[in-house]
């Protein structure tokens, strides 16, 4: 992970609070970490935690970024080796399989060409609904690769699969999918 670049965005569902164990973790191990958060995230984790985090503004407007000139979701794909959306909620996995591009998150996964690493997290119904699973089919089709929901306690107070998986596990992946590649 030393010297790796890596964006970690984080839509807006309950798991979000894991999202900063394993941006923690990310940067522990030597990686650079941006985070992007879309508006509905920053309703569950403020910003100012990852800013903390990852020593970095967090990116979360398509406009406006005067960090980002060229626009953020250029800039931010160009400057990163790995795409990492956790929790990926039922909305991102159904705008990524579409193609939308209606915030910072859709105009950067459509401008991103390396890996993308997803980690659902969603209530186990709207995990087993088919066209959420239509979706990840088509994402799966075109080259996303996923750390898969797991099955336990969950925020609506059911059991099931839904539960997004631990950090460590999602940190795990990314150091393996990084380790492939050759450094940038």
């Amino acid at each position: 992970m030393q010297g790796r670049e890596i964006i970690v965005a984080v839509t807006g569902g309950i798991a979000a609070y894991k999202s900063a164990a394993l941006v923690s973790q990310l940067v522990q191990q030597g990686a650079g970490v941006t985070v992007v958060m879309t508006e509905a995230a920053q309703e569950f984790v403020g910003r100012a935690t990852f800013a903390a985090l990852t020593g970095r503004p967090v990116a979360r407007d398509v406009f406006h970024e005067t960090e980002y000139p060229l626009g953020a979701h250029i800039q931010l794909a160009q400057r990163a080796q790995l795409l990492l959306v956790a929790p990926a909620t039922a909305n991102f996995l159904a705008k990524a399989a579409h193609g939308a591009a209606d915030d910072l998150l859709g105009t950067l996964y459509l401008c991103f060409t390396g890996p993308v690493l997803v980690a659902p997290a969603m209530n186990c119904e709207m995990w087993e609904h088919p066209a959420v699973q239509r979706n990840v089919a088509q994402l799966r089709a075109d080259g996303v690769l996923f750390v898969d929901p797991e099955e336990g306690w969950l925020s609506c107070r059911q059991r099931g699969i839904g539960r997004m998986a631990p950090p460590e596990k999602i940190a795990a992946a990314a150091a393996e999918m990084l380790s492939a590649m050759p450094g940038k």
